[in-house]
């Protein structure tokens, strides 16, 4: 359907799998130059978004541009590895120049188990750095490399964005790490970087981290109040939460033990009159 030879994998195939209509996508392909991303670490960092978001007046994306940003980074000859996605949430009026428009682009996990592994090839006919989604569905999938395991940071080390949380939870990249957050119990800290509050939490029990982070994981709120009312008013705010490991006590340690921990950084945090812990 989206190839010559019989068998070979294209990139509509992949659409195809993750239920993406073509009419809902646009692939873009980033280069490396010095008038916008200029190298690699800034193409996988923050960078990217808001060099993503600021567009010409005039451009291949339309003036109503798909809900669905495939984003791709050039290497060698026509070829490109896929970063991230994102999604559109429509132009920011309030924000447009005379000469640039700007979009309301949010992380999304569409292909999130492909990034940094799927590499493309543009197709031959003229290298445009973006394409409708319908005109990308021929392009040969290169390679899907086999996941790079990332290493487990020790618990005092670990700074976890949600999106990051998501890949910890599905990703096999992050098997050492699932292991880790299975295997003890502790005190966690859910902080909002958009306005500064905290949320002190306890994962404890047979649940442990693993368990009571995959609530946060499925739901963005982990039944919790305070944060069930941020997502209520906007289901985008999980995205602004950051995971942190406060202390970390063995499976076997008493529930009062725990809970004391809890309550001591509730306190020493002060969660419950200016952050988002409501006992």
């Amino acid at each position: 359907m989206y190839g010559d030879v019989l068998g070979e994998l294209r990139l509509g195939h992949l659409f195809q799998a993750a239920g993406l209509a073509p009419d809902d996508v646009v692939v873009i392909r980033h280069t490396l130059n010095s008038d916008g991303l200029v190298s690699q670490s800034e193409a996988e960092g923050p960078k990217l978004l808001t060099y993503t978001r600021e567009q010409g007046l005039r451009n291949k994306l339309g003036q109503s541009p798909p809900r669905l940003w495939l984003n791709f980074l050039a290497t060698t000859g026509r070829r490109a590895r896929f970063l991230t996605a994102y999604e559109n949430h429509g132009e920011v009026p309030a924000e447009r120049t005379d000469v640039h428009r700007y979009f309301d682009l949010r992380p999304s996990s569409v292909f999130s188990a492909h990034a940094q592994r799927l590499v493309i090839e543009w197709t031959a006919d003229t290298v445009n750095w973006a394409k409708a989604g319908k005109h990308a569905l021929t392009m040969p999938v290169v390679e899907i490399a086999d996941p790079k395991t990332e290493p487990f940071p020790g618990f005092d080390s670990l700074l976890v964005s949600f999106s990051e949380l998501l890949a910890v939870m599905d990703d096999d990249r992050y098997r050492q790490w699932r292991t880790a957050l299975s295997s003890v119990q502790g005190i966690y800290l859910i902080a909002d970087t958009k306005t500064g509050k905290l949320y002190v939490g306890k994962a404890d029990g047979a649940e442990r981290f693993l368990g009571r982070w995959s609530a946060y994981a499925r739901n963005g709120h982990g039944g919790n109040v305070a944060l069930r009312e941020l997502d209520g008013v906007d289901m985008t705010h999980r995205h602004h939460f950051q995971f942190s490991i406060l202390q970390v006590f063995s499976p076997s340690a008493p529930a009062a033990q725990v809970d004391a921990a809890e309550i001591h950084f509730k306190k020493a945090l002060l969660t419950r009159q200016f952050g988002l812990n409501r006992n």
